[in-house]
């Protein structure tokens, strides 16, 4: 752990570089670590992440379970958002020719900066690991992309790339054999397993001379199998390359079913490293599917039902707020920690009737428009587990997924309309001495004023798409529960009302007299249908209660 800690630091001493994630592994002898930032500070930080491991690494002692070739064995860059493949690629070639020059290091290039096709795939760059480097790197074809052709025993030799995110994840079976989690790996890995002659056991050939493959049953999956000392068990070691062809969840279900075949159990899994939120959403859906309960539930609660689902708190903890890229990119941002919605219902109340301007109407109205779609969801998730309605779930399940979608939108509404008051008060607050500083300031006062009559805007869209669900659950959801879709309406009304004022009142200040008209006259026609769906709704619900 000293040695990564110097390594770590090393990043975190790089300005505008946010590290992530660190995970060690005893018996792979191998460290992943994961850091986010702008390209020209991540590029710095690989830099001295590489050089420092070079100094405090000595790979002629090296040894571990997992494949590798170097003391920084590889480092991918990812393009996140705003940033292309094409431009990440470029990224990675300055990485990589600085590497080779100051480093006196091997360097090649892989996935989407690779300098030839046949250098695309890391696993045949890496093939003869550290110790077959005397020897490659004689061999014209592995001349590396940058730094001399000559062996560094010391640091081996580097990969560096860019490419989409890898999922590292790792199967746990109840076995110790090596051959049997290898099995269960050539069954689900996408390049499969080598056919033999039944009669002479030898390797079968195609009329090139190629080895003729049975193709595994996953996409984009790259497996071995391995024992973990550390842990006393076998397990399948993949990297899923390619997440939108094989999901989590599937690549889970795969070797569950390889392992029974083969009369073995698997017992859970781990995540090396982070994973996009995205991927535990859509795990946590697929098992409650299969459980054939409604997925229109929280997006804590899905996350939750998929570490349980395939065994992810097995080996170690596992912490959303820390494994889950997205979660963790703002984890330590103070400014999380003082959003509206981070407030407990008290904290939220006393903060509204403080003598600050905002939260104001606003606010609120995004508030009690989450509010009403809330127990819309509600209503669809109780009449999706009602006893006896059992093949409706479905119908059910899609209602409370879309209750869901539009909640969370007016939650983020919550703060983004307190956002845009404090943009317009920051605007008024701009220097207005000079020609160019009033015309600056007068600006920066309608491109704020406009955003803040958008958002309010954009409040009474989200709840009048919410109105169909509410009268949904009025009609056919849980009887029980039709007083809840009522009072819905009424909260769903009384937030398209109150955003609507808001947008006239900011649309008093607007120079763009066109657009102003324009967002009244589609506002007062949300009004009116707003009013309709509430009185038609209730209806639905007095006669229920008769």
């Amino acid at each position: 752990m000293t040695v990564i800690k110097q390594i770590t630091d090393a990043i975190e001493a790089v300005d505008g570089v946010k590290l992530l994630d660190v995970d060690p592994g005893k018996a792979t002898n191998r460290t992943v670590v994961t850091f986010v930032g702008e390209p020209a500070a991540v590029i710095e930080a690989a830099f001295q992440a590489i050089k420092t491991a070079c100094e405090v690494i000595d790979m002629s002692k090296h040894s571990g379970e997992h494949p590798r070739m170097g003391a920084t064995d590889v480092c991918p860059l990812i393009p996140i958002a705003n940033i292309s493949m094409a431009e990440t690629a470029e990224w990675a070639r300055k990485l990589g020719e600085r590497a080779g020059r100051e480093l006196d290091l091997p360097v090649y290039l892989y996935e989407a900066a690779a300098s030839r096709p046949e250098r695309k795939n890391l696993a045949v760059i890496r093939a003869g690991e550290y110790e077959g480097l005397p020897e490659k790197l004689h061999h014209p074809d592995w001349k590396p992309d940058y730094g001399p052709a000559r062996f560094n025993a010391k640091s081996g030799a580097t990969v560096i790339g860019a490419r989409d995110f890898l999922i590292a994840y790792n199967v746990n079976l109840n076995t110790t054999s090596v051959r049997r989690a290898n099995s269960v790996a050539f069954d689900v890995r996408e390049k499969g397993r080598v056919l033999h002659d039944p009669a002479t056991g030898k390797p079968m050939k195609d009329a090139n001379g190629e080895a003729l493959r049975q193709p595994g049953t996953l996409k984009g999956v790259k497996a071995i199998g391995w024992y973990i000392e550390e842990y006393g068990i076998a397990q399948i070691s993949m990297n899923i390359t390619d997440i939108n062809a094989t999901p989590l969840y599937l690549a889970f279900e795969e070797c569950l079913k390889s392992a029974n075949n083969r009369g073995m159990r698997v017992t859970g899994s781990e995540l090396v490293g982070l994973v996009p939120l995205n991927v535990m959403l859509e795990a946590g859906r697929y098992f409650l599917r299969k459980q054939q309960r409604s997925v229109g539930v929280s997006e804590s609660e899905l996350i939750k039902i998929a570490v349980k689902s395939m065994g992810l708190d097995e080996i170690a903890p596992f912490d959303p707020q820390r494994r889950i890229i997205e979660y963790n990119m703002v984890a330590d941002d103070p400014k999380q920690q003082k959003l509206l919605v981070a407030m407990n219902l008290r904290a939220f109340a006393d903060e509204t009737a403080s003598e600050s301007p905002a939260p104001g109407g606003g606010s609120i109205s995004a508030y009690v428009g989450s509010l009403g779609v809330s127990l819309a969801t509600m209503v669809a998730n109780l009449s999706s587990h009602k006893r006896g309605w059992d093949e409706r779930w479905e119908e059910f399940s899609e209602a409370a997924a879309r209750g869901q979608q539009i909640k969370d939108a007016l939650l983020r509404a919550v703060d983004e309309d307190t956002d845009a008051f404090n943009t317009i008060m920051a605007a008024f607050g701009l220097p207005n001495a000079t020609p160019e500083e009033k015309s600056a300031r007068r600006a920066a006062i309608q491109a704020a004023t406009k955003h803040a009559i958008e958002v309010p805007f954009r409040v009474m869209q989200l709840v009048s798409d919410a109105f169909p669900l509410i009268r949904q659950m009025a009609e056919t959801g849980n009887p029980n529960s039709v007083s809840d879709a009522g009072v819905g309406a009424l909260c769903a009304r009384a937030a398209v009302h109150g955003a609507f004022l808001n947008v006239k009142i900011n649309a008093l200040g607007l120079d763009d007299k066109a657009y102003a008209e324009k967002v009244l006259s589609e506002g007062e026609k949300m009004i009116r249908d707003a009013d309709e769906a509430e009185k038609a709704i209730l209806i639905v619900v007095h006669e229920k209660m008769k």
